[in-house]
């Protein structure tokens, strides 16, 4: 199995052609506008084991979705094999080729059942094999020497059951900058960049991204610099560089990235979707339903006409993803499910166009 294709991207489009935008192109690959998640909170908790991603992911790629996102520390890997044993039960339904497959890195992704000493178990299998020393692993949980990451993401391939990848994220890399100092935290991002253009080489994964949280719209100590990330990459991997994504939060009640001026590029102050457009670099946007609290209470009628004037959709989870689906500057959005009859109902707006820009401008002035 290979990475994703534009034809074979193009040809699962094609199979939902009452799909009316709802896949476009970037980077020569079709993706569908709405991408499945399976990040879960908690992961303590034993239900986040019990219950499964399996036929929830089966039910986004039947329901049009082909944009399959995880990490290698959601839920210990479980997420991961779930997507690969999905993959396996699909069968001839759906060629490889026609999805396109991310995992992140950079988090430490203890094994499941969760180790009775973690602490033991990081020594054992990251200190002790000389993968990372203690002192670059912060707060006993993220770690991203390009030995780490390299390990890691054999691990995710393997887990996947793939052989190589899509895109491949250094995950929420912002968690170590206050720690490492500016200077000091660009040098380690040069290691890694370097490390990530040879395992691409390598054909390990197609394209790279950084994965943040706060990273790219905060104001305070975690705000990183997509100018001098895209910089870097030119510096170890020149003009074609694979470093072509970022992912960071998006939704009705986040929407910094599309309204903050936290980036610059060229001197010139803007958003962080403004400055990945003028870099060249894809947005994946995550959290689109802000884990469900977005629904404390219902969207106003104001809101729900300008997001659907056909009255087609039926709820406010349906209107918060027509939202972030129809932001200008976004390739896809994320959305979290484990329950196939609600992803079949989230991708009901693909039946619906997204909102034109100057129309979805108003939403900001309701």
């Amino acid at each position: 199995m290979g990475f994703a294709t534009l034809d074979d991207t193009h040809n699962f489009a094609k199979k939902f052609s009452n799909y009316k935008d709802f896949y476009i192109k970037h980077n020569d690959l079709i993706f569908s506008k709405l991408g499945l998640g399976t990040f879960n909170k908690e992961p303590y908790k034993e239900e986040n084991y019990v219950f499964h991603y399996i036929e929830g992911v089966k039910e986004a790629i039947r329901s049009g979705i082909n944009l399959i996102d995880t990490a290698s520390n959601y839920r210990y890997g479980q997420s991961e094999k779930e997507i690969g044993e999905a993959l396996i039960e699909l069968g001839n339904e759906v060629k490889r080729e026609e999805l396109i497959i991310c995992s992140k890195g950079g988090f430490i992704q203890l094994d499941y059942p969760f180790p009775e000493n973690p602490y033991t178990w990081i020594n054992e299998n990251i200190v002790d094999t000389g993968l990372a020393t203690q002192d670059e692993i912060e707060l006993d949980q993220h770690c991203m020497t390009p030995d780490y990451l390299e390990y890691s993401c054999k691990k995710s391939l393997k887990n996947l059951g793939v052989d190589e990848l899509d895109i491949y994220y250094l995950h929420n890399p912002e968690i170590q900058l206050s720690t490492l100092g500016e200077k000091e935290f660009y040098k380690t991002i040069e290691k890694v960049f370097k490390r990530f253009e040879k395992l691409a080489d390598d054909g390990l994964f197609k394209s790279y991204g950084v994965a943040v949280w706060n990273g790219f719209s905060s104001e305070g100590s975690e705000l990183l610099s997509l100018e001098k990330l895209v910089d870097i990459a030119k510096k170890v991997g020149g003009e074609n560089h694979r470093f072509k994504y970022i992912q960071f939060p998006f939704n009705m009640g986040k929407t910094s990235a599309y309204t903050k001026l936290t980036q610059k590029v060229n001197s010139e102050e803007c958003t962080i979707i403004q400055a990945a457009h003028r870099l060249n670099i894809g947005v994946i946007s995550s959290s689109s339903l802000l884990q469900m609290n977005l629904f404390k209470k219902s969207f106003t009628a104001e809101t729900g006409v300008v997001l659907d004037d056909t009255m087609t959709l039926k709820n406010d989870i349906q209107l918060a993803l027509q939202f972030v689906r129809s932001t200008p500057g976004i390739v896809s959005s994320l959305f979290g499910s484990k329950v196939p009859v609600h992803i079949k109902e989230n991708c009901e707006i693909s039946k619906v166009r997204s909102v034109k820009r100057e129309k979805y401008d108003l939403l900001y002035k309701l």
